[in-house]
């Protein structure tokens, strides 16, 4: 049983119709595919639980505005998880990534795998 709807946010039409053949192929029907960037996110504030980005910060033209939507969209204590592998063109380090992080309202909780391909676990900053 699958509960909850995971919404799937992209620049690249193609990236999400190749999520969603990948997805039915698995029979895997709670997914909301969008095109759009993640710069205005098209949300009411307080939406989501959690958020993943996946190699793609360092892609995003604005990611400091780009982690203000994802504050913004996140519940309070809401989790925020960014990976990134080295051979990535567009590859943040940890430390820079936990710098932008903090600047932006979120706490580091902890990190996996070497450093040079990486998942961190942020939370937000509840005041």
């Amino acid at each position: 049983m699958t509960n909850g709807v995971l919404d799937v946010r992209d620049v690249q039409q193609e990236m999400l119709d190749d999520l969603v053949r990948r997805a039915a192929r698995s029979g895997l029907t709670n997914i909301s595919p969008k095109q759009g960037n993640a710069r205005q996110l098209p949300y009411p504030d307080r939406t989501f639980d959690a958020a993943y980005l996946i190699g793609v910060l360092g892609e995003i033209p604005d990611a400091v505005m780009a982690l203000r939507e994802l504050r913004r969209v996140l519940k309070p204590d809401g989790r925020l998880v960014i990976s990134e592998f080295f051979i990535d063109p567009d590859f943040i380090s940890l430390p820079a990534l936990q710098k932008k992080a903090r600047d932006e309202g979120f706490v580091f909780e902890r990190s996996a795998g070497p450093s040079f391909a990486y998942s961190a676990v942020f939370r937000l900053i509840v005041a």
